[in-house]
């Protein structure tokens, strides 16, 4: 079993998912016990020379200047997190839920929140016994931290709220009384430590960063397999040409596409036709799709430099320091999300344009990809869904982060709205694997036309594959479970997989120099 040092150890995206799924065990060194021991005895001192700092021993937001008694300070943690419990909607994934507390651990662990060792064990037990609470999706405006979806991910620290236990939600207090564990009292300042920070944004973030990188490797794969379908040019994918303009994105891209494409009889049987060039959505593949490869790039960056910071408030600097400042501001994700979702938008419109290629008839294949058509419909309506989907995307664009309404009676003047660029943006790209498994399908049957020819042998092995699972489509059906079947595929990454198979087997590389910038998390 791999260890992580919570609070020590640089977090990235592929470390913080596997600690999610249990492939890597969180801990808390005896470094960090006592960093985060030294700095809540910090807060107890400052609770009892009583002089006024903000969230210790002051009320919150506009209530900054109201004094709190030493004798009341506890009671005001545990008052901030249930009057702050107001979120609404649907609740998030468990998925998410758990990257929120791996992440919130994380930061408190850097002992610079006066957390209690007591309280980030409590946290890692839920982490470890996988007991997830259930957390609201909206009413977080991402600036004073996202402070409902997080007051209600502590709420069982209380004893208070609802978790998920396997397969089941139920009310915090009754579960505990089951497993005969206790809840805990929050010393002062514990709760606004908590409930101030990014981690809502943040666990989103890292999810986009996971499932756009996913997406980005099977549009390269799919678009590939509609190249070969439709007998396109190569040329666009020469090394030399992205050299004279080498944005890393692009040229990572078409130096995939020439693996995909290495060894075709297809592309050798293109040679002496006199096509001058293809549409757009074939030929600039390497531009479209590099350009959303290096917002994902941008995104990732700045989501790892989130996960290894703290963004509470106020942060304890040293014995006689605590600084009160804006680290919880939503704003540098915020932005960083809208960027990304519209460079996922961008994957599906030009997915949906291939598509609609595919079905114009010529490039020697049959219109509507099916040869006895009026009878039959072929795969034109399965556009109709893409172009939806497309235009769906194309509305949910416009950045959440250019909005702010005020808050918290004019205190917090200028909010991210980031909660809402990561839930978008997770949305854009569930429409985006839509629209990649209708490409799928009609590349796929494309590919067919192009027998007794063959592609180079990572790309036979993705049609084979595909026709495992879906048939080839002489006459109408019901498509809806083809495209269903297809979404799977995309989904659960069965192409990545099939194609690692297959390039370890064939001692294949990526002929491209950033594969490891942009396939590593």
């Amino acid at each position: 079993m791999e260890y992580f040092n919570f609070g020590e150890d640089f977090l990235t995206v592929g470390k913080a998912l596997a600690i999610s799924n249990g492939a890597i065990k969180g801990q808390l060194s005896d470094l960090t016990k006592k960093k985060v021991e030294k700095s809540a005895l910090r807060v107890a001192e400052i609770v009892d020379k009583g002089m006024p700092v903000y969230g210790i021993n002051t009320g919150f937001g506009p209530l900054c200047t109201t004094s709190i008694s030493k004798e009341k300070t506890k009671i005001l943690q545990s008052n901030i997190l249930q009057s702050h419990s107001v979120g609404v909607g649907k609740p998030i994934t468990n998925q998410l839920a758990k990257l929120m507390l791996i992440l919130k651990v994380h930061a408190l662990a850097k002992g610079f929140s006066g957390i209690q060792l007591q309280t980030l064990e409590r946290i890692i037990w839920h982490i470890e016994k996988d007991i997830t609470p259930v957390v609201p999706s909206q009413g977080s405006v991402g600036a004073s931290g996202d402070l409902a979806p997080l007051s209600h991910l502590f709420l069982p620290l209380l004893g208070l709220g609802k978790v998920a236990y396997r397969g089941k939600i139920y009310a915090t207090q009754k579960l505990f009384k089951e497993l005969n564990v206790y809840p805990l009292e929050l010393g002062a300042k514990e709760g606004l430590a908590l409930i101030n920070g990014t981690q809502f944004i943040l666990a989103h973030a890292a999810l986009v960063v996971k499932k756009l990188q996913s997406v980005l490797q099977q549009a390269d794969i799919i678009g590939a397999m509609m190249l070969e379908g439709l007998q396109g040019s190569s040329s666009p994918f020469d090394e030399r040409l992205h050299n004279l303009r080498p944005f890393k994105g692009n040229q990572h891209v078409a130096g995939r596409i020439r693996t995909l494409l290495n060894g075709s009889e297809i592309l050798e049987d293109h040679f002496n036709c006199d096509r001058v060039q293809d549409p757009y959505s074939l030929r600039c593949m390497p531009q479209v799709h590099g350009a959303s490869r290096n917002t994902w790039l941008h995104l990732k960056e700045l989501v790892e430099i989130e996960l290894n910071s703290v963004t509470d408030n106020p942060v304890i600097v040293d014995d006689n320091e605590s600084i009160s400042g804006g680290n919880f501001h939503g704003q540098p994700l915020a932005m960083a999300l809208d960027y990304a979702t519209l460079a996922t938008s961008e994957l599906g419109n030009i997915s949906d344009r291939r598509i609609y290629l595919a079905l114009e008839g010529g490039h020697g294949v049959p219109q509507l990809l099916m040869k006895d058509t009026g009878i039959n419909s072929g795969y034109m309506i399965l556009q109709y869904t893409s172009a939806a989907l497309a235009s769906e995307n194309k509305s949910l664009c416009f950045p959440s982060s250019a909005d702010s309404i005020p808050t918290s009676m004019g205190q917090e003047d200028h909010v991210s709205m980031g909660s809402i660029s990561g839930r978008k943006a997770l949305q854009v790209i569930q429409n985006v694997e839509k629209i990649l498994a209708i490409e799928l399908l009609t590349a796929a049957q494309a590919f067919e036309f192009r027998k007794p020819l063959k592609s180079g042998v990572i790309l036979n092995e993705v049609h084979r594959f595909v026709r495992t699972k879906v048939a080839f489509a002489e006459k109408d059906r019901v498509f809806a479970d083809d495209i269903n079947i297809a979404i799977d595929m995309i989904s659960d990454e069965s192409l990545i997989d099939l194609i690692n198979e297959v390039m370890a087997k064939e001692n294949i590389s990526w002929l491209s120099q950033y594969t490891k910038t942009f396939e590593t998390l």
